[in-house]
């Protein structure tokens, strides 16, 4: 066997350990954001010095958390847009998609309290400058109001995101993603029976009926 077919498995088994420790360190964090290394080589499985091989500190294992999250709503972004698609029904299927992968929110929301490097909103800058895009694209078809620069109103609906999830982490608020959703597109200058009818469509041509 050549040395690089016997290199093959062990970076596969690296590949799998590092995703692992990721996976537990997300879910560990989005518990308790202090919890510490040893508690997230013990919650993926592996040793110590495995965690260390990857991650050489704690510091660094948050910085890759924050890449792979921040990676995860982007390409949720960019996976959804529909060509010629109108920009209110691109919003409200971004927000639906969102709000299914609030835990990764929830992360960085914890991190960012915890002293992450530039704070959410500063990992979260890729995400933002897609969102200004879709809205100064509809503010130019005048589906969104232009009260604001469409800059402004990505910063404004992202801090909405987070406080929404916030209030569903701490008991205040039982919301849903239609909910979110149609409090994003209010935000945007649509009327509550606008809000409402992108919401249908969108649902209508996801198949999804629920309200989670």
């Amino acid at each position: 066997m050549t040395e690089t077919a016997k290199a093959t498995p062990r970076r596969r088994h690296a590949q799998a350990n590092r995703r692992r420790i990721l996976e537990a360190a997300r879910e560990s964090l989005s518990v308790d954001p202090d919890t510490t290394i040893d508690d997230i080589a013990r919650a993926a499985g592996v040793a110590r010095r495995t965690l260390y091989g990857h991650f050489a500190s704690r510091e660094e294992l948050l910085d890759a958390l924050a890449d792979d999250a921040v990676e995860t709503v982007r390409q949720t972004f960019v996976e959804l847009r529909v060509p010629g698609e109108s920009p209110d029904l691109a919003l409200a299927r971004f927000t639906l998609a969102v709000w299914g992968i609030g835990d990764r929110y929830r992360m960085l929301i914890a991190l960012g309290r915890r002293g992450l490097e530039g704070g959410i909103h500063g990992v979260l800058t890729p995400v933002r400058d897609l969102a200004t895009e879709l809205l100064a694209e509809g503010q130019r078809d005048g589906v969104f109001a232009d009260h604001l620069p469409a800059e402004v109103l990505a910063h404004a609906h992202e801090s909405m995101v987070i406080s929404l999830l916030e209030s569903v982490n701490n008991g205040t608020w039982e919301g849903s993603a239609s909910a979110a959703t149609t409090a994003i597109l209010l935000a945007t200058g649509r009327t509550p029976a606008e809000a409402a009818a992108v919401l249908r469509q969108v649902r209508t041509e996801t198949g999804d009926a629920t309200d989670d």
